[in-house]
Parts: structure tokens; C-alpha cells; sequence
């Protein structure tokens, strides 16, 4: 059975250039991927990022749709705590309305970004992070059909069909979408540790929904895919350096490739054991790399992010990994 692959752009700013070069190339790289016939193009919200241009995702979900015409377009995530339930009904009501039967709404419920700019964004810290799923369920109301004497309508959403995914990098959110019958995304493309509790919790649990009769996994990935070897590894030292620069809390625009970040002495072999799951290679490394994952994990999907500092080069990435969705 052939993997739908699909991508996770955070639309990023590269050392030198401005947001507006990221969307262009963010909108060129999802009619590339719609070309090699990818199942999804999403794009997540992050904050106070100077490397990640995506904080207002669902207005650059709208500039993407508006340039493609069949990949499925979405969120991953929308962090429902930043969040009115009713605001992001009316956003993605607007965005099904605007581009029907290919919108996904996938649903995190950290903040995306540090307290400084969380409170930024809500005002407040009162928001209890555990109402989360009381959140998603006060949204899927609102596209539910209006009801007569309805006070509170999602104009438009109302009555639109937007899948609803719930994105986590732990059994939290594995709990919520196997409670409410709904597509799991796992975050293993950043924090694998918990991944198999998270998988089967979610397979054992899960609860057939109008929405989903089985569970259903999408699994995050890295990748960083050249013609060999050794270019993948110097392509993907930007994201090495810019990942690294982000968990000691200096957060930047993604640097150039270099020599001194090509490699790390004490990673583990099995890309499972590290803090981020990455295949990096030539076509054939990655290839059989990727499929071994999907036969390790029983993922559904997979969903691909590179960090490549060369916007040629990540168009390449994607074109070396897309034989995978046919072959897996």
C-alpha cells in the first residue's frame, strides 16, 4: 500500500532575507509538492520566531490556496490556547468556503512560542491548557449545521465539512483524538521520546467518530535529501544549528549551512532514540530510511519538514523523497 506523504512548511526566514521571501517561496513550494503529488501542505503557528514567518496561518493559508488548485491545505497547527474556539471557526470556515473540500484544521494546545509573547497574545496565563479538549468540542459544534434559536453561529462554518486533526507530542493528545474519534498527528519530527505510548494509547482507545470510522497516524519527520551523502549532511547543518540555537533559547533566522554543524558525535544511531527524528541522504539512504520508519511505527502518513537553508535545494529534497508515497 502506497504512504501518502505530505509537508509541514513554517514558511522559514533565511539569514538575509525578509517574511515576504518566505512567502513567496512558501507558495512555490507547495505548487512544487502539489506537482510530485503530496497528499497535504500545512503550515503551523509559531510566535516571536525571527526564523518562522507563519504566526498568522490562516492568511497564509489562504495565499496558498489561492496558488494551488488540488493539494489539501491546513493547519499544524492551529494552538487552540492563542484562540477563540469561534474565531478559528469563522477562519476556517472562511478558508473551506474559499477553497471547498480542501482544508484540514489540525489543533495543538501549547502555546507555539515563550511566555513573554503568550501572554502577549492572551493577555493572560489564566488559560487553563487541561480545558483543551472542551475547546475542540466547543469548535466542531460550530460547524455543525445551525440549530434553530442558535445564539452563537460561525458565519461562515456553520454546516461546512473541515477534518479536524488533533496534533501532540505526547499521550495527552493522543487521549483527545482517540475520545473524540478524530485523526492523530505526532510531533516525532521534534519530540519522539513518547511516540509509541502515544500511538497505541491512541490505537487502543480510540472511539469511531462521524468523522473517522479507525484511527488514523500522521507522523512528522525530518528530511534533508541531496544527490549524495555528503551534500545532504552540509545541507542540513542550518537546521542542526538553528534547532540548537532554539533550545538554548536564542531562537534565529535559519543560517547558511556549515562544516562545524554537519554532525553530532554523540547522537544515537537509531533515529528513534534522538531528540528529533531525521533522515538526511541521498536518494537511496533516505528512501530506505523512510521506509523502514513507516514498517518500525505503522504510520498512516507521513509528514515532511526540511530545514534547507537554499530554497533550490529544498525543492530538491522534496522531489529526491516523493517516489516514497508509491513505493512504500
Amino acid at each position: 500500500m502506497p504512504v501518502p506523504l505530505s509537508v509541514l512548511d513554517l514558511s522559514p526566514i533565511v539569514q538575509g532575507a525578509t517574511a515576504a521571501d518566505a512567502f513567496r517561496r512558501t507558495l512555490d513550494l507547495a505548487r512544487h509538492v502539489e506537482r510530485l503529488g503530496y497528499t497535504r501542505f500545512w503550515l503551523a503557528e509559531h510566535h516571536n520566531m525571527p526564523g518562522i514567518a507563519s504566526a498568522a496561518t490562516a492568511v497564509l493559508l489562504a495565499h496558498v490556496g489561492a496558488g494551488t488548485s488540488r493539494i489539501r491545505i491546513g493547519a499544524g497547527g492551529i494552538m487552540l490556547p492563542n484562540h477563540a474556539p469561534l474565531q478559528v471557526a469563522e477562519q476556517f470556515g472562511t478558508l473551506e468556503s474559499l477553497f471547498p473540500g480542501r482544508v484540514d484544521l489540525g489543533l495543538g494546545r501549547a502555546p507555539g512560542t515563550d511566555r513573554a509573547a503568550a501572554m502577549a497574545l492572551r493577555r493572560t496565563l489564566a488559560v487553563d491548557p487541561e480545558r483543551f479538549p472542551d475547546d475542540v468540542v466547543e469548535l466542531m459544534a460550530y460547524f455543525a449545521p445551525a440549530q434553530p434559536g442558535q445564539a452563537v453561529q460561525a458565519v461562515p462554518g456553520a454546516g461546512l465539512h473541515v477534518p479536524i486533526w488533533i496534533l501532540g507530542s505526547s499521550t495527552f493528545g493522543a487521549q483527545v483524538a482517540a475520545a473524540l474519534g478524530l485523526p492523530f498527528a505526532f510531533a516525532s519530527h521534534f519530540a519522539p521520546a513518547m511516540l509509541f505510548d502515544a500511538m497505541r494509547i491512541y490505537r487502543e482507545r480510540f472511539a469511531p467518530s462521524p468523522q473517522l470510522a479507525a484511527p488514523f497516524v500522521m507522523l512528522g519527520v525530518n528530511v534533508v535529501a541531496a544527490d549524495t551523502d555528503e551534500e545532504a549532511r552540509f545541507l542540513s547543518s542550518s537546521g542542526r544549528e538553528s534547532f540548537a540555537s532554539l533550545r538554548a533559547g536564542r531562537p534565529t533566522q535559519l543560517p547558511p549551512p556549515s562544516q562545524a554543524w554537519e554532525r553530532d558525535p554523540f547522537e544515537p544511531a537509531d533515529p528513534l532514540q534522538r531528540t528529533r527524528v531525521s533522515f538526511v541522504g541521498s536518494a537511496a539512504t533516505v528512501q530506505a530510511q523512510l521506509r523502514e520508519f513507516v514498517e518500525r511505527t505503522g504510520a498512516d502518513e507521513v509528514m515532511i519538514t526540511s530545514h534547507i537553508y537554499d530554497h533550490a535545494a529544498r525543492l530538491r529534497s522534496y522531489e529526491i523523497v516523493a517516489p516514497v508515497a508509491v513505493t512504500a
